[in-house]
């Protein structure tokens, strides 16, 4: 089928997607700070900036990269914008040029919502102008300009999966809301909510989201793509529905917002959908998944 790379290959999303390309008959290579858990990969371990790292992951023969080694807090990275910049920009500069040194053919970004800023209420589509409001953003938006540049130069197949907020299994040392959640299920405080809790998100499982990835490297899908499941939450409905899934009270404290936060987040899926790509998890059901997976470590 194929000899794909898969960077951050190692973290939550990208364990899930090297099972699903294992199960198709992909050769997959996993490029990672920390070992995979899979075996049957050829593994490569270090930081991509180190250049022999960069040239033992992308080798002559690779069909295709799959990059999802990143800096991914979007608040995280105000703190820390130049350390942002050499993690997400110049690692995809990087990968990119060893691209098109070994002649790689398909380059598939994670990429995310923040690259167009606060739109308000409007659904974020794909057509949009790129106005991100933090470093993280700021990054991401600059590493799809390189793809589209390396498609129209080079020709290699360039795709940037703009997702929104990823839950599934195997998130118990992730420190986004959905875990701290279900922490707080099982007894570990409450959980901090920025602002009112009126601010909405869409989430989309782990599984779909491994699915779409998958889709995109068969169908050499290209372009910006919007990768959600759909349906926006508030914050506030999210914890509602946490202790419904979990049966807990889960306490709540408010504290003030964080700038760089967008109060929404609402996207439209109509080009995913286009391409035959319909979100199966929906959110009650996601969460009734990962509380049973929490539950295996009380």
């Amino acid at each position: 089928m194929g000899k794909i790379l898969v960077t951050g290959g190692a973290g939550f999303i990208g364990h899930a997607l090297v099972s699903r390309l294992i199960e198709e008959g992909f050769e997959v290579t996993v490029a990672d700070l920390k070992p995979s858990r899979h075996s049957g990969v050829q593994q490569v371990v270090g930081d991509l900036l180190d250049p022999h790292v960069l040239e033992s992951s992308v080798t002559p023969g690779t069909d295709a990269v799959i990059h999802l080694a990143a800096f991914t807090s979007v608040l995280k990275s105000l703190s820390r914008p130049y350390h942002v910049y050499e993690t997400n920009l110049k690692m995809t500069m990087d990968l990119l040029e060893r691209s098109r040194q070994v002649g790689v053919r398909q380059f598939l970004l994670a990429s995310s919502n923040a690259v167009v800023g606060n739109v308000g209420s409007v659904p974020i589509h794909e057509e949009m102008v790129l106005k991100p409001l933090t470093p993280y953003g700021a990054t991401k938006a600059a590493c799809e300009m390189l793809l589209t540049t390396y498609h129209h130069a080079y020709g290699i197949l360039g795709t940037s999966l703009r997702m929104t907020n990823v839950y599934g299994t195997g998130m118990m040392n992730k420190d986004s809301m959905i875990p701290r959640l279900m922490r707080s299920a099982l007894g570990q405080g409450p959980v901090h909510i920025y602002g009112n809790g009126e601010q909405v998100r869409d989430y989309i499982f782990l599984d779909d989201v491994a699915e779409t990835f998958l889709m995109v490297v068969k169908q050499g899908i290209t372009g910006p793509l919007t990768v959600g499941f759909g349906r926006s939450v508030s914050v506030n409905s999210l914890v509602n529905m946490a202790r419904q899934a979990t049966g807990a009270p889960i306490p709540i404290d408010y504290v003030d917002p964080k700038p760089g936060e967008m109060p929404a987040v609402i996207v439209d899926t109509a080009t995913l959908q286009s391409h035959g790509l319909k979100p199966q998890v929906d959110l009650p059901e996601g969460l009734k998944l990962v509380w049973e997976d929490f539950k295996q470590f009380v």
